[in-house]
């Protein structure tokens, strides 16, 4: 491990959304900020929409994290379910050990949740992540939630975060109401390069580090090209410089320790696709090479007296390396006759044709192979 080498006292680019290690460049500060006010002015519901590592459930852990002596939170990130199951999922998050689960009762419970935080005075925060698997109907019973208000106050405050595809739902016609419900929008954009470069400082010095920069000026121009700006693969990218670094025992990460980083996360060589692609080109090539053969040695095509033992000789040695055994390494007698010769090419390309048929039937009957 890394740790003890670069003298760190944690993981410095972990894969879990810890608030500490979270960075603000201009984009994800406004977003914050916009997420911060839209709950202190008890707007309802707000959303928080952004392609997948960017950062929002660090983001959001980080918001409930600045309301934790004043409201009561509940973060739900199981999407994939019913309405029955959703309500379920966020009774378990609010710390209800009902085992209740009718519908009905259960929305009965999360009613009662809601008027005795409100008397007490406190908040109540729901942050449903990757919304954009929730189901319409599911998203309709979320709206529905929002219903318990008083006259002056909504008594519940609703964060839905996902990815690009919660738009394309929220934009559909049969969520309109809920739509309309939604007071604040915000997205994160990438990190340019030097909020890349200030990323990797943040998290190194959150981590313990307190030396000489680790990574070069060249290193961090590259990580930002190969990481596009999303924190997610920044991280990804420093993990493995750091983890390569210390096997090779270098103190300082240059843009070569990055390029081979880059060269192990290359997945196209790994891909059934590029295999496949690869076999095709190789049958194809095999097909092409015996056509050749045949033809270059159709007796048809050959004289007689042309044919010399000796350069029989010289064409066995150089017919290629690729061709099956029985081909190239049949004995040859010292001295033969034009006939033999003859005989000898009939039967090389009769081979030959026969090998060309097998190869053909057996892509007709498995063409993936």
């Amino acid at each position: 491990m890394f740790l003890k080498y670069y003298g760190l006292r944690e993981q410095p680019f972990g894969v879990t959304p810890d608030p500490r290690y979270l960075y603000l460049g201009a984009g994800h500060r406004e977003a914050m900020a916009s997420l911060f006010y839209g709950i202190e002015s008890n707007r309802g519901f707000l959303a928080l929409i952004a392609k997948p590592g960017m950062g929002k459930t660090t983001l959001l852990f980080n918001l409930l994290e600045r309301f934790r002596h004043t409201a009561r939170t509940a973060f739900v990130f199981q999407t994939q379910c019913d309405s029955r199951e959703f309500l379920r999922f966020l009774l378990f998050e609010l710390g209800s050990d009902s085992r209740d689960t009718d519908f009905v009762h259960m929305h009965e419970e999360f009613n009662r949740m809601l008027l005795q935080e409100a008397r007490a005075g406190r908040r109540f925060i729901v942050v449903v992540d990757e919304a954009q698997n929730l189901d319409s109907s599911v998203l309709e019973t979320v709206r529905l939630l929002s219903d318990f208000e008083t006259p002056r106050s909504k008594l519940m405050q609703i964060v839905l975060a996902g990815q690009p595809q919660l738009a394309d739902k929220l934009a559909s016609p049969a969520l309109s109401q809920l739509r309309q419900r939604i007071s604040t929008v915000s997205g994160l954009n990438p990190l340019n390069p030097r909020e890349v470069s200030d990323l990797i400082d943040h998290r190194l010095r959150v981590a313990g580090y307190t030396g000489p920069s680790l990574f070069t000026p060249g290193a961090r121009e590259l990580i930002a090209e190969l990481s596009e700006g999303i924190p997610r693969n920044i991280n990804n990218y420093c993990f493995a410089a750091l983890s390569l670094g210390c096997a090779l025992r270098q103190k300082t990460l240059g843009s070569d320790i990055v390029r081979e980083v880059a060269n192990d996360f290359d997945w196209s060589h790994l891909t059934t696709q590029t295999s496949n692609q690869n076999r095709g080109a190789a049958r194809l090539e095999s097909m092409r090479a015996a056509e050749l053969a045949v033809s270059d040695l159709n007796p048809e095509t050959v004289r007689p007296a042309e044919l010399d033992p000796a350069e029989m000789l010289r064409a066995r040695h150089g017919f290629g390396a690729g061709a099956p055994r029985h081909l190239h390494e049949t004995e040859i007698p010292a001295e033969i006759s034009a006939s033999e010769a003859q005989a000898y090419v009939r039967s090389v390309a009769e081979q030959l044709r026969n090998l060309q048929s097998a190869v053909n039937e057996a892509l007709a009957s498995n063409p993936t192979k």
